[in-house]
C-alpha cells in the first residue's frame, strides 16, 4: 500500500447537479466492464462534488464516470486510500439510501450462501459470513465463532454508523448469535484514516445478560478458544479448515514426527496431533502459544500425539534444526503474508524459498511438506515456480499432490485476483 505522501492528489472539477462523481481513465473504464471492481488514484482525472458542495467526502457513495462521459457506475469514494474507487453496483446515481438498501440485500445473499457450503453441524459452527468483494460488499467482513459473531468496517464508506446498523441488525435476525462485535484493522484504519471503532458492541442478545466476548468454536470436531479481545484481526483463521483437514489426511501416511512452523494457535498442529506420534508447534508469539496450549486442553481427549510449543522466530528454528540434522515425517509451513503489497515482493519470495529450501532438507523420504501463502501479491505460478527453485537446491524431488486454496466460504472472484490470496500445496518429498 502505498505511503500518504506517494499519493497522487486528487484533482476537484465544477460540481454537478446530480451528484457527486469521480472522472476515470479509459484504461480504467474498461478493466470495470471486464469485471474489475476497483480503481486506483493514480486512473483518476477528475473530482466532481454534488451540488452546492466544494469537495466529496471520504466514504461517499459516486457516480463512475469515463471520459466520454458514459456511466460506469457507483462506488465508494476513499480520500486517503491508494484504492480511491470501490464498485458498489452497475448503476449510475446510487445514493446512500439505495446504497443501504443494496447492503442489507447483499448481506442476506451472503447469509444464503454460507447456509449451503459452510451448515452448522456438530463438527463445525464457525465460518466466514461476509467476505468484502467476493460478496458484493466491499469492506465488511464477518466472522462467526459460535454464537459470536465478529465484524470488520475497512473503508470509509462503510466505517459509518448507518452500514453499522444495518450489518447488526441483519446479522442478528438470521442468525442465533449472542453478541456482534466490531474489530478494526489498524494497518487498513491507518491507511483509510478512519476514526476510533465503537468500543461496545453492534449487538447485545436479550438473554445473555451482557456482552458474551470469549466463546468455544468448533472446526472439524476440534474445539478452540476464541477471544474477541485478542488475536489477529477477526480472530482465528477459518479459510485454512478444509487444508487443516487435508494436511493431516496426507500426514497420515507417514505417521511419526511432525513439525508446524507459524502454528499461531494451534490449527495445523492439533490437527495433526490427532495422526501423529510427535507434533511441535513454532510460533514467535507466546500469547498465540499460550492459547494454542488452551486448545490442547480443550482436545486432549482425542489427540493421540505428545505436543510442545516453542516460542521462536520461524527462520531460525529452521536454520537450527536444518543444521543439527533434524528429520520430520511431516513439516507444516504456514507463515503470515510476507508480502504487503507489490515492492515488498521480492524480498517475500526470498524468505519462501529459504524457509520451504530448509523444510526439504529435512523432510524424511516419502515425507509430507504443507507449505502456505497467503500473500495476495504472490500468484500460485509464482509460488510454485519458488517451490521448484527449492526442490532443485536441495536435490529433492517433490510431488504436487494437492494444490489448496481457501475454504469455500472464502470464494474467490475470477476477476479479482486478490480473492485467491491463499495457496496451500500438500507434498510429498523423495
Amino acid at each position: 500500500m502505498a505511503k500518504q505522501d506517494e499519493l497522487k492528489p486528487l484533482r476537484v472539477g465544477a460540481a454537478r447537479e446530480d451528484g457527486p462523481a469521480v472522472l476515470i481513465s479509459r484504461r480504467a473504464a474498461d478493466r470495470l466492464r471486464d469485471g474489475s471492481v476497483w480503481v486506483y488514484r493514480g486512473e483518476v482525472e477528475q473530482v466532481l462534488p454534488g451540488p452546492g458542495a466544494t469537495a466529496v467526502e471520504g466514504g461517499s457513495v459516486v457516480s463512475v464516470v469515463d471520459g466520454r462521459g458514459v456511466g460506469v457506475g457507483s462506488a465508494l469514494f476513499s480520500s486517503a486510500s491508494l484504492i480511491t474507487l470501490r464498485m458498489v453496483s452497475g448503476l449510475v446515481g446510487l445514493d446512500r439510501a439505495g446504497y443501504l438498501a443494496e447492503v442489507e440485500g447483499r448481506l442476506g445473499a451472503a447469509l444464503d450462501l454460507r447456509e449451503e457450503l459452510a451448515p452448522e453441524d456438530t463438527e463445525n459452527d464457525a465460518c466466514r459470513l461476509v467476505f468484502s468483494e467476493a460478496d458484493r460488499l466491499p469492506g465488511i467482513v464477518a466472522d462467526r465463532y459460535g454464537d459470536l459473531v465478529i465484524v470488520q468496517m475497512l473503508t470509509q464508506g462503510t466505517a459509518q454508523a448507518d452500514v453499522r446498523a444495518v450489518v447488526a441488525r441483519v446479522l442478528s435476525e438470521r442468525l442465533p448469535v449472542a453478541t456482534i462485535v466490531e474489530r478494526p484493522d489498524p494497518r487498513i484504519r491507518q491507511v483509510e484514516e478512519l476514526e476510533e471503532s465503537p468500543q461496545e458492541p453492534l449487538f447485545v442478545g436479550s438473554k445473555t445478560g451482557g456482552p458474551k466476548l470469549k466463546t468455544v468454536f468448533t472446526i472439524n470436531g476440534l474445539k478452540f478458544a476464541y477471544d474477541a479481545t485478542a488475536g489477529q484481526k477477526t480472530g482465528a483463521f477459518l479459510d485454512q479448515r478444509l487444508n487443516y483437514l487435508a494436511g493431516a489426511a496426507a500426514a497420515a501416511r507417514g505417521r511419526g514426527q511432525a513439525l508446524d512452523i507459524c502454528t499461531y494457535q494451534g490449527g495445523f498442529a492439533l490437527h495433526l496431533a490427532r495422526v501423529c506420534d510427535r507434533v511441535t508447534g513454532v510460533d514467535a508469539s507466546r500469547a498465540a502459544l499460550e492459547v494454542a496450549d488452551g486448545n490442547l486442553e480443550l482436545n486432549a481427549t482425542q489427540l493421540k500425539a505428545k505436543v510442545d510449543w516453542l516460542e521462536a522466530d520461524a527462520f531460525d528454528v529452521l536454520r537450527e534444526y536444518e543444521g543439527a540434522g533434524m528429520r520430520y515425517d511431516t513439516i507444516v509451513l504456514d507463515p503470515p503474508a510476507f508480502a504487503k503489497s507489490k515492492r515488498a515482493l521480492e524480498g517475500a519470495m526470498r524468505g519462501y524459498k529459504e524457509m520451504n529450501l530448509r523444510a526439504l532438507k529435512m523432510v524424511e523420504a516419502g515425507g509430507t511438506l504443507v507449505t502456505c501463502s497467503c500473500s495476495q501479491h504472490v500468484s500460485l505460478q509464482e509460488f510454485q515456480a519458488m517451490l521448484a527453485s527449492a526442490a532443485a537446491d536441495a536435490k529433492r524431488r517433490v510431488q504436487v499432490l494437492e494444490v489448496r486454496g481457501a475454504a469455500p466460504d472464502h470464494p474467490a472472484i475470477v476477476t479479482l485476483a486478490e480473492t485467491s490470496y491463499l495457496k496451500c500445496l500438500i507434498c510429498r518429498v523423495e
